[in-house]
Formats: C-alpha cells, sequence, structure tokens
C-alpha cells in the first residue's frame, strides 16, 4: 500500500489529498522528518512544529505563482518536502544535495533565498509592492518566527507596512506557547470576527457614512473608534500590530489545518491593509525527545532516531573553551559583563549567565543592539564580551565602526563559528570577518590556531585598551602538541602572546638558513600549513611554518624579514581572499618593496561556499594540507622553469654577441 507522500510529486499535488487524510499525511511528514535528519543533521524541532502550518499554505497558495517567503528558513524542510523534492531529502545539508535553507535555484516554489533572520517581511513588502505596480494578482506571504520578530529589521519593515497600502499576509509562527490563556478564547473568536468580509464591509461602510455627516459625523466615527479601541486594548493581545495599522488575528491553533485556512483565505479578501495571522505551534511537535528539549533539536547532529541520543560523542571545541575562561575570569573579574544574541547555548555563554545572571544579557536576535548597548555598559564602567557568531556579527558592521571603534571602546568580541562551517551552507559561512573586522580603524583582531592560543588570546583581549575580537572555528579542539614528533624543528615552547608578534613553529630558517617556501597561517590554517609542509618534506621541499596570531595588526617585521630568504610565501586564511590578510600581506611587502619571487594566496576566492561537510569544503576549494601542497609544488615547479628560460635566454644573447 503506496503512503500519501509518494502521491506528491511535485507543488500543488497536496491539493489532491482529502481533507479527512491531512491528519495521516502530517504524521507521514514527520517520520520523513525524524527518520531523515538522524542522518543528516539539521534543523529538526521547529520543522516538526510547522508540519500543519506549511501544509495549510500549501492548500491555500497556487506555487510558483504565489510568493511565500520563510524567514531564516531553518523551517522550510516541510515545504521541500511539499514541492516534489521527498525523494533528494536524504540529501539535506550534504555535499551537492539539498540546502538546509530555501534555494531558488532548488526550486521555483523557493521564492527567496533566505538564512538570516527578520528578513521576510521586508521582502514580502517589495514583492507586494511590485505585484500592485505591475498588476498582478499573486498572494505574498511571509513567515516568520516569534523570536526572528525580536530583530530591528522586522519592526522596520512593520512601521512601513500600512504605509504602503498592499495585500500582504504575515504569518506569525509563535512555538514558545507562551500565549496567555485568559485572553485566547476571546482573541480568538475577534480574530474570526474581523476577517469576516461581512463584517469588514459593515465596519467600513458604518464609517464612510458617518464622515458624510455634517458638523457631527466625523466626531461620532471618533468617538465611536477610540471607544472600540479602548475595549481592545483589554482583550486583544495583537494590538501593537493593530496601532501599526496592521489587521491582527490570532491566536489561531497552528495545528488546525481547517482554521488557518479560513483565516488565510479571509485575509486575502482583506484588500490594501496586511494582516498579520497569529499562530501558535509546537516545537518538535510529534517526537518526544523533541518535544521535551526542543533547544538540544533545534539544530542537531545525526542521532538514534529510537531515543533521541547524539550518534557521536559531543566532543569539547573551541565555544567550549571559551564558556570555561569566561567563568573563570568573571569569577575574578567582577566588571566583567557577558552579552549575546539569542545564542546562549551556541555562543558558550550560558554557564556564565546560570552563575551570573545579573551580570549576563541576552538581546535577542538584535546583533546591532548588542553592540551599541555593550558600548553603553562600557563607558559605565564595565567590561563587556559580545559573543556573537561571525556570520551573524556582520548584521552589526556600522555599529561596530561608529559606537565601538570609533569611541576606542575596550569591548571583547569574540566571534565564534569563524571560517568554514559546514552544512548550513553558504548564509552561514564565517567566511567575511578578517575582511569587514580589519578594514576598521582602532579595531585589533586576534586569529589563536588552537585551544592553548585560544585561552592566551582571550587572556590578552581582557588586558587590552582598546577595541577587540578574537576570532576561532568551530568543531573539535587542535592542540598543537597532537603534531608530537612528525615536525623535527618544531618549537613547542609557546611563546607568550605580544601585540602583533608572530610565532616561527619549524623550519630550516630557525637557523637563518634558506628554504623554499615560508607558509604565513591565520587560525586553524596553521594546522593545514603544518600538514602540508610535512607533505612537501616527503618531495625534499623545505618550508617555513608561521603562527601570525594577530591578523590585525599582523607581525609586518618578521614577515619582511623572512620573505626574502625563501623561494616563495603563501599566505594561509579561512576567509575571502578580497580585504583579506593575504591581500593586505601583499600590499605590505609590495609597499616596503619587499617583491616575493611567486606568491601563493591560499583563501576563498570571490564565492559563497555551500553547504557540505567542513573537511570536504575545505577539499573543494584548495584549502586542505593536499591542495596546498599540489599549490606550492605547481608553484616551485614554474618558477623553476622560469629560470631555466631565462638562462636559455642569456645563453642565446651570450652566443649572439660571440658571433659579433
Amino acid at each position: 500500500m503506496g503512503t500519501l507522500l509518494n502521491e506528491i510529486k511535485k507543488e500543488n499535488d497536496i491539493k489532491n489529498i482529502a481533507p479527512e487524510d491531512y491528519r495521516k499525511l502530517a504524521k507521514e511528514i514527520r517520520v520523513r522528518l525524524v527518520k531523515s535528519v538522524s542522518r543528516t543533521g539539521g534543523h529538526l524541532a521547529s520543522n516538526l512544529g510547522a508540519v500543519e502550518l506549511t501544509m495549510a499554505l500549501h492548500l491555500f497558495l497556487d506555487f510558483p505563482k504565489d510568493k511565500l517567503i520563510w524567514d531564516v528558513g531553518h523551517q522550510s524542510y516541510v515545504h521541500k518536502i511539499l514541492t516534489g523534492r521527498n525523494r533528494k531529502f536524504g540529501t539535506l545539508r550534504q555535499l551537492g544535495g539539498l540546502s538546509g535553507f530555501p534555494k531558488v535555484e532548488e526550486n521555483a516554489a523557493d521564492t527567496f533565498n533566505t538564512g538570516h533572520s527578520s528578513t521576510s517581511i521586508s521582502v514580502a513588502l517589495g514583492l507586494a509592492k511590485a505585484r500592485d505596480i505591475q498588476g498582478g494578482d499573486e498572494k505574498v506571504v511571509a513567515v516568520i518566527g516569534d523570536g526572528a520578530l525580536s530583530g530591528g529589521m522586522a519592526f522596520e519593515a512593520l512601521n512601513n507596512a500600512e504605509q504602503l497600502k498592499s495585500n500582504l499576509i504575515i504569518v506569525l509562527n509563535d512555538n514558545k506557547m507562551s500565549i496567555a490563556k485568559n485572553v485566547g478564547g476571546i482573541s480568538r473568536y475577534l480574530g474570526k470576527m474581523r476577517t469576516n468580509q461581512t463584517y469588514n464591509n459593515l465596519k467600513i461602510n458604518i464609517e464612510e457614512r458617518l464622515d458624510k455627516i455634517p458638523n457631527v459625523g466625523v466626531t461620532m466615527a471618533e468617538t465611536i473608534k477610540n471607544a472600540k479601541n479602548s475595549l481592545k486594548h483589554l482583550f486583544v493581545p495583537g494590538m501593537f500590530f493593530e496601532e501599526m495599522g496592521i489587521i491582527y488575528v490570532g491566536p489561531i491553533d497552528g495545528h488546525d489545518i481547517e482554521g488557518m485556512l479560513q483565516a488565510f483565505q479571509a485575509a486575502a479578501r482583506i484588500k490594501n491593509r496586511p494582516v498579520l495571522i497569529h499562530v501558535v505551534t509546537k516545537k518538535g511537535k510529534g517526537y518526544l525527545p523533541a518535544e521535551k528539549n526542543p533547544s538540544v533539536f533545534h539544530g542537531v547532529e545525526a542521532f538514534n532516531p529510537r531515543n533521541g541520543e547524539l550518534l557521536a560523542p559531543d566532543e569539547p571545541g573551541y565555544t567550549d573553551i571559551f564558556g570555561d575562561w569566561l567563568l573563570e575570569k568573571g569569577r575574578t573579574c567582577t566588571e566583567l559583563v557577558s552579552v549575546c544574541a539569542a545564542m546562549p547555548d551556541g555562543t558558550g555563554v550560558s554557564k556564565f549567565a546560570r552563575e551570573f545572571p545579573k551580570r549576563s544579557f541576552d538581546v535577542g536576535i538584535a546583533e546591532g543592539h548588542a553592540v551599541t548597548f555593550s558600548a553603553g555598559l562600557v563607558t559605565g564602567g564595565l567590561r563587556p564580551v559580545i559573543s556573537i557568531y561571525s556570520t551573524f556579527l556582520q548584521r552589526a558592521y556600522d555599529q561596530i565602526i561608529h559606537d565601538i571603534c570609533l569611541n576606542r571602546l575596550p569591548v571583547i568580541f569574540t566571534v565564534d563559528r569563524s571560517g568554514i562551517v559546514g552544512r548550513d551552507g553558504d548564509t552561514h559561512q564565517g567566511i567575511f570577518d578578517i575582511s569587514y573586522l580589519t578594514s576598521i580603524p582602532n579595531m585589533t583582531v586576534l586569529s589563536p590556531m588552537d585551544g592553548t592560543e585560544l585561552r592566551s588570546s582571550l587572556d590578552f583581549a581582557y588586558g587590552w585598551d582598546g577595541p577587540v575580537a578574537v576570532r576561532y572555528p568551530r568543531g573539535r579542539v587542535f592542540e598543537l602538541s597532537e603534531m608530537g614528533g612528525r615536525h623535527e624543528e618544531m618549537r613547542y615552547g609557546r611563546a607568550s602572546i605580544i601585540f602583533a608578534d608572530g610565532e616561527v613553529l619549524s623550519g630550516e630558517p630557525c637557523r637563518n638558513a634558506d628554504g623554499d617556501f615560508v607558509l604565513f597561517a591565520v587560525g586553524n590554517m596553521v594546522k593545514t600549513a603544518l600538514d602540508a609542509a610535512l607533505i612537501l618534506k616527503e618531495e625534499k621541499i623545505s618550508c617555513t611554518v608561521v603562527d601570525m596570531r594577530f591578523v590585525k595588526p599582523f607581525d609586518e617585521e618578521l614577515m619582511r624579514k623572512l620573505v626574502p630568504k625563501h623561494k616563495g610565501m603563501a599566505t594561509l586564511e579561512d576567509n575571502e581572499m578580497t580585504g583579506g590578510f593575504g591581500q593586505q600581506a601583499a600590499a605590505m611587502l609590495a609597499e616596503n618593496g619587499v617583491v616575493p619571487k611567486c606568491l601563493i594566496n591560499i583563501s576563498i576566492k570571490d564565492t559563497y561556499v555551500e553547504h557540505g561537510a567542513p573537511e570536504e569544503l575545505y577539499q573543494r576549494y584548495g584549502m586542505d594540507a593536499a591542495g596546498v601542497a599540489e599549490e606550492i609544488q605547481a608553484s616551485l615547479q614554474q618558477l623553476k622553469r622560469k629560470k631555466q628560460s631565462g638562462k636559455k635566454k642569456r645563453r642565446g644573447r651570450n652566443e649572439d654577441k660571440d658571433a659579433k
């Protein structure tokens, strides 16, 4: 016997499913989600909670004509399944497979590529206005979560929504179940009443007729309206939206397909006004481990679907090292305070928050506010540490420039998930932070190579009197001591962190002898450089490996000293080439008249990095040890050929002279 899911081969096929089978289809979708995500990892809890909501939207909309914009987009798995991607769903977040976020190139029903929060209403407003100007009739729906609604950009869009006088449906997916029960019933009743076309027509007609009554009409209309609004303030939880000119409907049960469908259809009949439909869903619904621990299953690695236990042990990462440092430092430094933007677990500040709740601030999805709030904290005499993922910190670029660095404020930025992050794909890779942070005057940027150096870098940052950022990657902690005796020239003494000083880790030039290549590496690319040097050693190619430690300012003196002693140099960074460490190093050398015989820039070449395992992505972009070694070998071969060619030309010129 076939499943209902097998009948959905493309978008809009859900409309062929009988209403009495909706519950069965929802169950099949949840089974599919759990089985697949248990193998690939991904955002499970939010998608389990959005099953019926997505089904109702697909019953309401006609794809690809109608436009559906998912805020953030990590809750779009069910949407992918219902648009003909069920068979490929097992490739989710795998290299070359489906993205964990909406992707226009995957399917025309994915209206817009999303990945960061609080953007959906702005995009939807633009689509709605474009439709109106061009005389279209397509429906436009934005789905935004309650967390994303805390972002400032969402409020900017809401503020603009009524002014544009366009029909737009905003679905607020509230999965925290925080609606007060004492107002839920009446607000639900009023919501249904206010989306009734007869009621809207009646209200508009009465107001228009009262306005036409000479002398008293307008006053009477205003009196009635004010009295009505006063009553609504007492009973309706959506008055904030109402005052902004947005019709509020809800809260509605986010697992009642028929109820949501009726609300969507009624909202579509309201012309020239945006409508916000508030639905309440249960995060993790239908899978007990996710219902009990929705935060754990928000973004989860592979797990056992029977009991929800992770298949791979959760190894300590750089985030854990930072979290331990923060807690230890907080116990002795009472002026230290922690600031994060809706990611206390992900950024490692949870332990500090539990022990020092009055000194810990989670400002929600509001990165710009987090930065300027910290500017106020430090001006008031505290020492804030702002912990934000690299990809999200770029949302606060303006505030870093004007509110922190312009004022030379000693704020510490701990930039988690720097470099290639992996399976969340192009919207989440931390490959721009070197470029955007080092472009700001007064900013100091460190990129430690291992766990020990991360601790030392954090200590340095706390003692530094100015803005400082410490960037570190996601994943298992590397320690230099793991290299063991593989590098005969390795320095294991670990020099202390000194402002703008790099450290030579291995290589013949430690004894002032010429070498083949010098590798100036940043952050976790130091390990790659060391591994590449071992590969090249087998080919009788000697390398000097330098841990730069500082990206801004970097050790210019050491670089100018070592480059002339080598046949070539390479810079290694897990960042975009444009504006990155490699380009800055090349510019500095050129300005100082130091021209390497050959120069290699190992970085990401003007592209967005797709989803996949980090090791696969580093290999794809030639940024793994084998790729680096291969490029160095090729450069040395080219240098050798160039040298031989030069000898032939000189020999030819000499022979011509002799003939004359």
